[in-house]
């Protein structure tokens, strides 16, 4: 198959649709969803409150950048593996009750409702989808709800990718002047073009994304880059590396980018499924057998996201993955 799978998930229940979405974790490690039960009025103000924030002058969106200390907030000098990605991003997540509280635009007064909905309803359907797939992998119900109740730290990201001068081979050709807020690039990518996000995979359990009309998303599968048509009325769901450990192999965290286009920009919305701080993860005991021995020593999800969110502020270190938790 060299077509991402579109999954009907009215109905979850349906074995046919459980099936669906083993084969296509097998598969791809990706694939789109229809019948998510999310409103359309709730995608459409999520999209409109999108657009309105990266619109507001680069003082009001520098007044909540986000810290080292408070991860919620704006960002425009993110780094994927050591790398320089050429976008813009708003993190929202729940308040701690101490020092980490979502940081909001004075300017914009529905902002906040219409991202708080639609993490609330991100949320919901993650938790749905992860008993899915780990009765796939052979689990009774409600196994890995310790990992993620009473709490968890899964996060909202809003994505802006500006018209770029000098795409990375695979994005649309052509030419603007730079745009300033990405006037100051470093030395290391100078003439080498520029990805939106570069190839990576994402850390933790589960990965819903809506995008806007305009391709840029593409999975690595086969050996080849495969671009996913943007849907309305989709979700893209990709599995993470947490989900591969869990199944000791059995399902791949795809290599995934952002392409960006001299020619539109680019916005989307990733709500990402994790764990809490003091979760510990390894091979499920059901993936686990004479013929299969666990492949990864178990890993600690708080030190985890520590080491791989260092890396996104700067170059330092050796880039953190799962890899390093292989026997």
């Amino acid at each position: 198959m060299s077509t991402l799978p579109v999954i009907d998930v009215s109905d979850l229940r349906r074995a046919e649709t459980q099936h669906a979405i083993d084969a296509a974790c097998r598969e791809w490690g990706f694939f789109q969803i229809v019948g998510h039960g999310i409103a359309d009025r709730t995608l459409e103000a999520l999209r409109r409150q999108m657009r309105a924030f990266f619109a507001l002058p680069t003082s009001s969106k520098h007044a909540i950048m986000r810290t080292a200390e408070n991860p919620w907030g704006f960002y425009d000098r993110e780094l994927t593996k050591h790398t320089r990605d050429w976008k813009q991003v708003f993190d929202y997540g729940p308040p701690d009750g101490g020092a980490i509280v979502p940081q909001l635009p004075r300017e914009l007064p529905r902002f906040g409702s219409a991202i708080a909905r639609f993490y609330a309803e991100c949320d919901a359907l993650a938790f749905e989808l992860v008993e899915v797939i780990a009765g796939n992998l052979g689990t009774p119900p409600g196994a890995l709800d310790s990992c993620f109740r009473p709490d968890h730290t899964s996060f909202l990201r809003l994505n802006y990718y500006p018209q770029c001068p000098m795409p990375a081979d695979g994005a649309m050709p052509g030419g603007r002047e730079l745009l300033p807020a990405f006037a100051a690039l470093p030395p290391s990518m100078a003439g080498a073009g520029h990805l939106g996000v570069n190839p990576h995979t994402d850390s933790g359990a589960l990965t819903l994304l809506l995008q806007d009309d305009q391709p840029g998303l593409e999975v690595l599968h086969g050996g080849a880059w495969h671009l996913v048509e943007p849907r309305r009325d989709a979700l893209v769901v990709n599995i993470g590396d947490i989900v591969q450990v869990w199944s000791n192999d059995r399902y791949t965290a795809a290599l995934h980018r952002g392409l960006v286009s001299a020619e539109a920009e680019r916005f989307s919305a990733p709500f990402f499924f994790n764990p809490a701080y003091r979760t510990w993860y390894a091979p499920l005991l059901s993936t686990v057998d004479a013929e299969h021995p666990a492949r990864y020593r178990p890993i600690h999800w708080g030190e985890f996201r520590a080491r791989r969110t260092a890396g996104d502020y700067a170059d330092h270190g050796e880039y953190h993955s799962i890899h390093h938790y292989s026997r």
